[in-house]
């Protein structure tokens, strides 16, 4: 399709202030608009100035993406709260337009007005955002001491948020709930998670300031969490083991891992706190622990861990080539090069073993894999009548492997 000599499709950011925040030249854009899309709140902001066909965004959205792109070249503007590309429609449209047929105007985004009346520096602050998201991935910044700037999906959430965060432990923390910022009814609101009665609109946003009450389950930034975390039932891969598995499967920003065997999830659960944009699929032949896996993965945070219950090798067919590998449980040659075989070039297999038979397929296995084998032995005090020594646990031979 030839390139239009100008963007026909204009993403335009606006304020609770309406019309008022918009620069002349985004005026001029609305007013020339001949379809104009957004949400009904939107569309109320801006009816002054639209002189050509308003259309309200349909439930789910996507629905109206064809007919919008029909619209070519006509000129269209979608309107969105804010700056479009911060959690907006602009990132999803940039995906379906090329980047020389549109052109965006964003306004300030709600995370930079609630900066500025808070008074915190943006580049401090993690942001999250709950609109058709679940709560669970706060845990994973639940720092003490950290700011954290998050959109609510309606009313209910900052109340929700709170009873999460008492849950956990974070009772003491400072809440915000910053309502309709930038406009005529902005309204500013504070308490604790603990003392939490707010009745908010709709449209706000939840600042906070993480504190820790007495026994809250704060999460490491280090590898290898207490096995008490996690939900299991003695099939865990321990947190010594689990730590330096995941050093040898050095996680890097977006990459897919296969946890197969995966048990508890712990390793990929472990896997995905790395980095927001790390992915995860475990396979789990058993239904008990597949289910198991996904409630760790909800109540740690992960919830985009994808579980398919089944067993390897038939369980990989048709599942996207992995960047990293680990087989915890259930290692046979078939499963060790169906692995190997859909592993990325540069990527990387982790096998841990215990039995004598795995060790074995790992020995005649890491010439031809290039591979480097480690024995981990591992001591934990124990009550010994009434006294105390040392009782060892079982041996871990680790295989790992850089796919050239």
């Amino acid at each position: 399709m030839p390139m239009t000599s100008s963007p026909w499709l204009t993403i335009l950011g606006i304020g609770e202030d309406g019309v008022n925040g918009l620069s002349p030249a985004a005026r001029d854009l609305l007013r020339g608009a001949a379809v104009v899309y957004g949400g009904r709140r939107h569309l109320s902001l801006a009816e002054g100035l639209i002189q050509g066909e308003a259309r309200p965004w349909p439930s789910p959205m996507d629905g109206a993406y064809p007919a919008l792109l029909a619209c070519r070249p006509r000129p269209v503007v979608v309107l969105a709260s804010g700056d479009p590309f911060c959690f907006g429609v602009g990132s999803v449209l940039a995906g379906l337009v090329p980047p020389g047929e549109m052109l965006c105007i964003p306004a300030p985004s709600a995370f930079a007005l609630a900066c500025a009346r808070l008074g915190w520096p943006g580049q401090d602050c993690a942001t999250i955002s709950f609109c058709g998201r679940p709560l669970e991935p706060v845990r994973a910044l639940l720092q003490p001491g950290a700011r954290i700037l998050a959109l609510s999906a309606d009313g209910g959430t900052p109340g929700a948020l709170a009873e999460l965060l008492n849950r956990l432990g974070f009772g003491p923390t400072r809440m915000h709930v910053l309502e309709a910022l930038g406009g005529p009814r902005e309204a500013i609101a504070s308490t604790t998670a603990e003392a939490f009665s707010l009745s908010p609109g709709p449209l706000n946003l939840v600042a906070l300031e993480v504190a820790a009450g007495p026994g809250a389950r704060v999460l490491p930034l280090s590898t290898g969490l207490p096995d008490d975390v996690f939900e299991h039932d003695g099939q865990i891969t321990k947190a010594e083991i689990r730590a330096m598995t995941l050093a040898a499967l050095a996680p890097r920003q977006g990459e897919l891992l296969w946890d197969i065997g995966c048990g508890s999830g712990s390793v990929g659960i472990e896997w995905m706190l790395r980095h927001p944009a790390n992915r995860a699929i475990g396979l789990e032949p058993k239904p008990e622990r597949a289910a198991r896996a996904a409630r760790n993965a909800l109540a740690l945070g992960v919830p985009r861990l994808r579980v398919v219950q089944a067993a390897a090798p038939e369980g990989l067919a048709g599942l996207p080539a992995p960047d990293a590998v680990f087989i915890g449980g259930g290692c046979d040659a078939a499963v060790l090069d169906a692995a190997w075989a859909a592993l990325r070039s540069g990527g990387r297999l982790v096998a841990n073993a215990v039995t004598v038979e795995t060790e074995a397929l790992f020995l005649a296995s890491h010439a031809r894999l290039g591979a480097r084998l480690t024995r981990i032995g591992l001591e934990r005090m124990d009550a010994i009548g009434t006294r105390h020594g040392f009782r060892p646990a079982m041996t871990v031979t680790q295989l790992v492997a850089w796919k050239p």
